[in-house]
């Protein structure tokens, strides 16, 4: 593994300065980047929690230089569009920072886990449509993309009742409340900016979604990577085995260190169509 350089920077954004940490690879060469965004359900979260600082470590150590996006939280009367102003915004200001972090600028990639997933593709959805600039390609780990949980496949309800009660389930109506608390209000849990598995992805660069397999918000991770694949986006769709919701956040678990290979695969492999 590489040595690696981590500094606390700043973007500046629509509401104030929005903190990121950037893991590189020690030395002058140029990487590919990833501007990264934790989960935590819109409401918790924070750089030093495994799904950010392990995983970025564990990716600047494979030759990555990874942004880590300290967004505004949707606690204390902030709600949506307020964090997804911030990862739009922190990808604005990596995109014209590339040359001082390192990062080839055609190798940009944004991504996200579970609640960050779904700011990374709401981003995504917003530099489309304000004619970018976008992301070469977008990694969404277990994301949760509607405002209310798509059905189950018989296979995705097999799999959740081989395990026991005990096992942290997503309920529909849990996930709702998540939601709302994001949106802030009723309105604008129909907005696809919010939540993109409402929206029209056609023109998104690839898209790799890797869901934990006993989770019941893999419903949305796979629906909506049906959705791009409907509208002709590249994409490749597949669950971890053998994990629950928030794997990358269980670095000592072998699931999580078998995303980590993957991810790096993926976002080593040379330009996608």
């Amino acid at each position: 593994m590489r040595a690696i350089v981590v500094r606390q920077l700043a973007a500046e954004g629509p509401h104030g300065s929005i903190p990121v940490r950037v893991y590189a690879p020690a030395g002058d060469a140029v990487h590919p980047g990833l501007v990264w965004n934790h989960g935590g359900a819109f409401a918790g979260g924070d750089l030093d929690m495994p799904e950010a600082d392990w995983v970025s470590r564990s990716l600047a150590e494979r030759g990555f230089v990874v942004v880590s996006v300290d967004y505004r939280l949707a606690v204390e009367g902030v709600h949506f569009p307020v964090p997804s102003d911030d990862v739009v915004a922190a990808f604005r200001w990596v995109a014209a920072h590339t040359a001082e972090l390192g990062i080839d600028p055609a190798r940009l990639a944004i991504g996200g886990a579970s609640a960050g997933g779904d700011l990374a593709a709401g981003a995504l959805l917003r530099l489309r449509d304000a004619g970018g600039p976008l992301p070469a390609r977008a990694l969404l780990a277990y994301p949760t993309v509607h405002p209310e949980l798509p059905s189950f496949s018989a296979e995705l309800e097999a799999a959740v009742a081989l395990h026991g009660p005990d096992d942290p389930r997503f309920e529909p109506d849990a996930v709702r409340e998540m939601n709302l608390n994001f949106a802030g209000d009723e309105a604008t849990m129909s907005d696809p900016y919010a939540f993109p598995g409402l929206a029209d992805p056609t023109g998104l660069p690839p898209v790799f979604v890797l869901n934990s397999e006993v989770d019941t918000l893999r419903a949305s991770g796979e629906a909506f990577a049906a959705s791009l694949a409907r509208h002709g986006v590249t994409v490749l769709s597949l669950f971890e085995p053998g994990s629950r919701h928030g794997h990358l956040n269980r670095p000592d678990e072998a699931a999580a260190r078998r995303s980590i290979d993957r991810i790096t695969a993926w976002l080593s492999t040379p330009a996608l169509p």
